[in-house]
């Protein structure tokens, strides 16, 4: 029987890392070593689209990109930055962390940070747009966390956040 790879596998092999699996839009496009740094580079623009709805198998950046913020380890990890700003919103980081950060805000949303914690770090399957959009609020110092002046409310971020990771949801679009 010839495979994808225009082989004669047969069809009970276990697909390898750069097969392709029907079904699977991030697994449209393999991706290569380079693709990978290149996307870990870029990773701050990426997840800034992801975040806003660009579809992961729009371009092969983007899809090797959300494969690699949607594994477990890397929500388990995000999880756990989440966890640890909340942390430092109550007065328990090192001197000087605290300034960096809005604490009253975070410390009135951390129910929410909870679940979006809770949610990031379970073993079920999410779609990319709500870890990318997890990590952006995190990450940009312009948004809720940092800035005292931000459009946005953290409330509201964190609520679309975890609306985009319920596990309910679709994961592919």
């Amino acid at each position: 029987m010839r495979g994808i790879h225009g082989d004669h596998r047969s069809s009970s092999a276990a697909p390898g890392p750069d097969d392709l699996l029907l079904g699977d839009p991030l697994g449209l496009r393999p991706c290569s070593p380079a693709d990978r740094v290149r996307a870990r580079i870029s990773s701050t623009s990426l997840d800034g689209q992801l975040a806003a709805g660009v579809p992961p198998e729009s371009s092969r950046l983007l899809a090797t990109r959300a494969r690699d913020i949607v594994s477990l380890p890397r929500r388990q990890e995000l999880a756990r930055d989440w966890e640890h700003l909340l942390h430092v919103a109550h007065g328990c980081g090192k001197p000087g962390q605290l300034r960096r950060v809005r604490a009253g805000r975070i410390a009135a949303a951390g129910p929410a940070i909870g679940e979006l914690a809770e949610r990031l770090g379970a073993p079920l399957p999410v779609g990319a747009r709500g870890v990318a959009m997890a990590t952006v609020l995190l990450t940009d110092a312009t948004g809720p966390v940092y800035n005292r002046h931000s459009r946005e409310t953290l409330a509201t971020a964190l609520q679309a956040a975890i609306a985009e990771l319920d596990p309910t949801r679709p994961v592919f679009t």
